[in-house]
């Protein structure tokens, strides 16, 4: 391994997000305020570097692979109040300021977490 050492990542203050071997991490994305899991998507560096510079949430889409820009086409922007990294810094967490309709999901919910998981099956979660 190249570069910070384990101990420098999990306990150091500078920022070295680890992409995987796609050039992708993963972010969780919540509500600021609440802490209400809105979605999960991925980021590659440029979508990161662009959330940091913009301060509006920037995604990698996989299955289109693009850039995104969360809200351009829904109008569901997310406006970033706060951005954290976990010990190994392989994941992003994002506390945002919905916009819009407050919604995150494509399919018009407010969060793309709208279903439970029973030993039967799947549920729909009551917000």
């Amino acid at each position: 391994m190249t570069g910070p050492d384990k101990k420098a990542i999990e306990e150091g203050l500078v920022f070295t997000p680890r992409f995987d071997a796609s050039g992708l991490i993963v972010c969780v994305t919540v509500e600021a305020g609440t802490n209400a899991p809105l979605m999960v998507a991925y980021m590659n560096e440029e979508a990161l570097r662009l959330t940091r510079e913009t301060g509006i949430a920037h995604y990698w889409s996989r299955s289109r692979k693009a850039l995104w820009r969360k809200g351009d086409t829904s109008g569901q922007t997310q406006q970033v109040v706060e951005m954290r990294v976990d010990c190994d810094q392989d994941a992003i967490l994002l506390a945002v300021k919905p916009g819009g309709d407050g919604g995150a999901c494509h399919t018009g919910r407010k969060s793309c977490f709208y279903r439970r998981v029973t030993r039967a099956g799947l549920a729909f979660a009551e917000d």
